[in-house]
């Protein structure tokens, strides 16, 4: 499978199995570490080997917890992104972003970075998009980004948006954009 970057199609899915390749990599080592303590009879091998065990749980967890975390949100739906596609020639499009906030999880399928604002969709029922916007608006603020957050919640609305938006004229918003873009990358899983 080829490498995929945060903002990419495939994405999650890529991630999903790396992720769930470390942890059973872990657990195969935990299993093992765990196993050799019947082969030996000296007391300080065993609590070594337990020690190891121990320990190895650790790093397993961190990679655990944003897999759990992100399970549910699955690859984006292809036609959808087809749709999309279409786009990426006027303004910065990325795809499959999970943002975590302390508050809450941020499920974005698809964002449009584009000098007149960032639009987000977002079709998830749970979200609190106004407390969603509020983080996103604050944490681009304190990048020293001014540009406005609308999330929409609609298929085809957010497929009218960016039919609406005209491509982004010059360097600077070309700068600008990925910027702001790599920004929205960082928040993401």
């Amino acid at each position: 499978m080829n490498k995929k970057e945060k903002g990419e199609y495939g994405y999650r899915t890529y991630r999903r199995q790396f992720q769930l390749g470390i942890v059973l990599l872990a657990v195969v080592a935990i299993l093992i570490q765990l196993g050799a303590r019947n082969f030996t009879q000296k007391t300080e091998i065993k609590n070594i080997l337990t020690v190891m065990a121990v320990l190895t749980v650790l790093p397993m967890a961190n990679v655990a917890s944003p897999l759990v975390a992100s399970w549910r949100y699955k690859q984006l739906d292809r036609r959808f992104y087809e749709a999309c596609r279409v786009f990426e020639d006027r303004f910065v499009l990325l795809y499959e972003l999970v943002i975590t906030s302390r508050e809450q999880i941020i499920p974005v399928e698809a964002a449009a970075v584009h000098p007149s604002g960032i639009y987000l969709y977002c079709p998830s029922e749970r979200l609190n998009t106004a407390k969603a916007k509020e983080y996103l608006t604050e944490t681009l603020k304190a990048e020293r980004f001014k540009l406005p957050v609308q999330i929409i919640r609609e298929e085809q609305a957010f497929l009218k948006r960016l039919g609406n938006l005209k491509a982004a004229a010059g360097e600077d918003d070309e700068i600008e954009m990925t910027a702001a873009a790599n920004v929205l990358k960082r928040l993401s899983m």
